[in-house]
């Protein structure tokens, strides 16, 4: 007994000091008007709750204790009251009309866009997003980041290393938004359905294949930071893998951003119209392959079959190499179209899949990858 008192003793110290401590019980409030507007109307629901349940436990308990049996109360017999009836119609109909209006406001807020001045599109796959801003001409894809990929790999030991406050919360190439600027969302995916959920700023909105949704943010000037979020649907596989990352940046920050990231653009696009050396595309298509290949083919190439077959040995790796190419532009049942790559990109990895693993392809170059576009 004393044993067990001891471990509950434990038990309890333990989740009073590390469980709760992280255990919110309410929404997040964020940082845009939006936000904080749904936050208000969520604890103005909740507190119109509470006041109907006080009100409502508090005349039963009365009842309950005022009128018992033991005190010779004697129930009332009636049929109908139309005092009764009324009251419990009409007093419920004025209370949900009363907040049916703010929620009405903050509702038309959310779905309209026509104050933005930047637009981004938002493009869900599994399991990554690609971030496309149309009027900079910049594109580029955010995938979990390379270490907690390495750990979700690894040993235990390697997930206890990696257990850092934003493990599974971390991406490789990260959304990067102006402060003080109405910035419109087109959300959309290219496979199944998807979610892009970012709690501080009250955006959470289905990416549906075949559709476009959309939604706005404005941060305020001043709240410059990093803001974190994950995929809200389950999409598949690696649905817990796919975070969304943005850093919020000042007007002078996010232009020399895009000029940065317009240079790098360019840069990559007379990549794609050179050739390239075999030990060139391997060094960047492995990059590649770890990337966007092994969470199903595995690092080593032995895969997951019978879904995700074995690169090493592959006879696609080893066949013709406009096959590969096809296959991996397009598609072909559980893998993904990769087609949002750049030529270079694909190109290397092509060439990395098809002489690695002990495989004796072809090496593939940028420009064979852009005629079979």
């Amino acid at each position: 007994m004393k044993r067990l008192t001891t471990l509950l003793s434990v038990l309890v110290a333990t989740m009073s000091t590390s469980v709760f401590a992280e255990y919110g019980l309410n929404m997040t409030e964020g940082v845009t008007e939006i936000s904080k507007n749904i936050y208000d109307l969520h604890m103005m629901v909740f507190w119109v709750c509470v006041a109907i349940a006080v009100v409502v436990f508090s005349a039963m308990l009365y009842s309950m204790f005022a009128h018992r049996k033991s005190k010779g109360a004697v129930a009332a017999q009636f049929h109908e009251s139309t005092t009764a009836e009324l009251a419990w119609t009409i007093i419920p109909v004025i209370i949900l009309v009363l907040m049916a209006i703010p929620a009405t406001k903050v509702l038309i807020d959310l779905e309209d866009t026509s104050k933005a001045e930047m637009t981004v599109k938002i493009t869900g796959h599994q399991w990554k997003w690609q971030y496309d801003y149309p009027e900079e001409g910049i594109s580029f894809i955010s995938n979990l980041a390379q270490d907690s990929k390495d750990a979700i790999r690894g040993t235990d030991e390697d997930r206890k290393k990696a257990g850092n406050d934003n493990y599974l919360l971390d991406v490789d190439n990260r959304l990067v938004l102006p402060s003080g600027k109405p910035i419109r969302f087109l959300i959309t995916a290219s496979d199944v359905i998807h979610n892009w959920w970012v709690p501080d700023f009250g955006v959470k909105q289905d990416a549906n294949p075949g559709f476009i949704n959309d939604a706005w943010v404005e941060i305020p000037v001043g709240n410059e930071g990093t803001y974190r979020g994950q995929c809200a649907e389950l999409c598949g596989k690696d649905h817990g893998f796919m975070p969304i990352v943005v850093d919020v940046v000042t007007q002078a920050e996010y232009d020399k951003w895009v000029s940065e990231q317009q240079a790098a653009a360019k840069a990559a696009a007379d990549s794609a119209n050179k050739t390239w050396s075999k030990d060139e595309l391997m060094a960047q298509g492995k990059s590649v392959y770890n990337t966007n290949c092994a969470g199903c083919h595995k690092v080593d190439g032995t895969g997951m079959p019978p879904v995700f077959p074995a690169m090493v040995g592959s006879p696609v790796a080893n066949g013709e190499a406009a096959d590969h190419i096809g296959l991996v532009l397009h598609g072909k049942g559980a893998m993904p179209a990769f087609k949002m790559l750049g030529d270079s990109d694909l190109a290397a990895v092509i060439t990395y899949e098809r002489n690695a693993f002990g495989n004796t392809g072809s090496v593939v170059q940028p420009s064979d990858v852009k005629s079979a576009r």
